[in-house]
């Protein structure tokens, strides 16, 4: 086919990809433990479902208006008010289906061809895909595992040039499970302010973290050169329901919303009205997850670093382990193919989040600690298998 030229900048998600072939296996009659998609394996509260149900029932069928329907961007901006400590209108949130469109509508609005991003490496896949897609410059900004993958400012800093338009940042994040302090943010937002450069906050995990408190860049940086990212999927286990928000200056969110009339139309009502019911119904079902998530980490990180050769840092955030795993010898791409055919365990290689993800192993532990300890076994045991081998 004669594609566009700009096709071939663009990337993808592994996780897809890897969840396929593990599909495939057990469609043979193999037996796999899934800890490579980085979704909740828990159903969507009942109280949500049923709003989207009524939602459904009376009439909330048709178009609404590109920036969201206005019951739920209050709702979403009393929600941010609250939380984040920050006094928000619902002129400055715009809903979009899933959290995807609202890195995509930003890095389309503020980056032209020549223009340079720095993006978090490893880090999610997409950010660097749209960067490239654009045609711009994707920068990475090594996340090390000496400073608990956390973003060295004085690395960025030495990073920034006269063509830096946008500083990608994401925490709690994906694929580390770390968080940036508020010393870290304040440095990042003075720095970015000085230099009149935009940043795009990933904060998609937020209500996912483990004896800390969130912080975000917006209580330090220019607010109007601020979008923070941030939507249901993860929070209230809603990714089918494709349910995301950014939150902008009210100059910016009217391009964006110019996006999604061009891109998507809107956002599903009947999905709105559940997202409300979301934010302004009981919270215990979140919170419960979350204490389960919690004692899921334990068992995983523990886990992994009694495997020879493997060591893992505590992730402060999300549901993600990454695992170094140097020591075994091998190539992160090779244990991922060979733990998932041989093993039975589906994980995803650091590669697929980038260059400097490389020496590592992602697992997601959104599954059961009965899955998680059985995936540990299987992961020893191949290990063992593959020494013997050599």
């Amino acid at each position: 086919m004669n594609l566009a030229q700009r096709m071939n900048r663009l990337g993808t998600e592994t996780a897809f990809e890897v969840l396929a072939r593990a599909k495939a296996l057990e469609a043979q009659g193999r037996h796999i433990v899934h800890l490579e998609i980085g979704e909740p394996d828990f159903d969507t509260p009942a109280n949500i479902v049923r709003a989207g149900q009524d939602a459904l029932a009376n009439g909330f069928t048709h178009y609404g208006p590109s920036p969201g329907l206005p019951a739920l961007r209050e709702a979403i901006a009393a929600d941010f008010s609250a939380r984040r400590g920050l006094e928000t209108s619902p002129e400055q949130v715009v809903v979009v289906p899933g959290g995807k469109p609202i890195i995509f509508f930003t890095v389309l609005a503020l980056l032209d061809e020549g223009d340079e991003a720095i993006y978090p490496n490893p880090g999610f896949p997409i950010y660097e895909s749209m960067i490239n897609y654009v045609g711009a410059k994707a920068v990475p900004l090594p996340l090390r595992e000496e400073n608990e993958f956390r973003v060295d400012v004085d690395e960025l800093t030495s990073l920034v040039t006269e063509r830096t338009k946008l500083i990608v940042i994401n925490s709690p994040q994906n694929p580390t499970g770390s968080m940036l302090t508020s010393d870290d943010l304040k440095a990042i937002g003075k720095l970015a302010a000085d230099k009149g450069i935009w940043i795009l906050s990933d904060e998609i995990y937020s209500r996912i973290i483990y004896g800390q408190e969130h912080d975000t860049v917006l209580r330090y940086g220019d607010p109007d050169r601020i979008v923070v990212l941030d939507g249901f999927s993860k929070t209230y286990a809603m990714t089918g329901w494709r349910l995301g928000y950014g939150v902008m200056s009210k100059e910016f969110a009217p391009s964006i919303a110019r996006l999604q009339t061009n891109a998507t139309s809107c956002t599903a009502a009947m999905t709105q009205m559940a997202g409300v019911e979301a934010l302004t119904g009981p919270q215990d079902d979140v919170l419960a997850m979350v204490a389960e998530f919690e004692r899921r980490r334990r068992v995983i990180v523990d886990g992994l670093n009694a495997i020879d050769g493997v060591s893992c840092v505590l992730p402060h955030g999300a549901f993600y382990a990454f695992a170094n795993i140097t020591g075994t010898g091998m190539s992160s791409k090779e244990i991922e193919d060979r733990l998932l055919a041989e093993g039975g365990v589906a994980s995803l290689s650091g590669t697929s989040f980038g260059a400097h993800g490389d020496g590592f192993l992602r697992f997601s532990y959104a599954n059961s600690v009965e899955n998680i300890e059985e995936a540990l076994k299987r992961f020893a045991a191949f290990l063992e298998t593959a020494a013997a081998r050599t």
